[in-house]
């Protein structure tokens, strides 16, 4: 799917590069956008337990945000970038791929609003940005790191995503009222 993308590349070619032959891949999916969906729910669920473990001990709230998007960056490889942006270009032109892909998203932003609502409710924050959109702000912090780490590499780096999720992170703190400014400025 890296090399010739979703709609060039054959089933033939999918199951050679697998190792399996083209009956065994029936045997288990009925489509290429079958075993991508697959694929992708494996990988969410691998990034919730990451930010699960993440958020799970008592550092502070920025500084486990910080280490989580160090976590999150560090497993990216540039084809899991090239597989997300051929995956999405897809899902722009084909409505059911598109729905099926949103109904991922959509476990992946409910499951990371729980691990962030669990924090929230541990700081005793009062946030008025609805969970939903903190959810959706994160997802869209990453999926932007993403684009341009891939593009530009040498600009767009491991760090740049931890500053931006601390700086999210301490944001949403001072907003929320149990971070001072002060707190956060040494």
């Amino acid at each position: 799917f890296c090399k010739r993308g979703l709609e060039r590349a054959s089933i033939d070619e999918v199951a050679e590069d697998a190792g399996y032959t083209k009956g065994a891949f029936y045997a288990n999916f009925k489509s290429k956008e079958e075993l991508f969906l697959a694929m992708l729910d494996e990988r969410f669920a691998s990034r919730i337990e990451e930010t699960d473990r993440a958020f799970s001990d008592a550092e502070f709230p920025p500084e486990q945000a910080r280490h989580a998007a160090a976590d999150f960056a560090r497993s990216m490889r540039p084809e899991d970038e090239r597989l997300f942006l051929e995956f999405a270009s897809y899902a722009l032109r084909n409505e059911s791929f598109r729905e099926e892909l949103l109904t991922r998203f959509a476990t992946l932003r409910e499951r990371l609003e729980r691990v962030y609502q669990r924090r929230v409710d541990e700081y005793g924050l009062e946030l008025d940005i609805p969970m939903e959109r903190i959810g959706r702000m994160a997802l869209a912090m990453a999926d932007g790191w993403a684009l341009w780490h891939l593009l530009e590499p040498e600009a767009v780096d491991e760090e740049l995503l931890e500053t931006m999720v601390y700086a999210f992170t301490v944001g949403l703190g001072v907003l929320g009222g149990a971070l001072d400014r002060a707190d956060v400025s040494a």
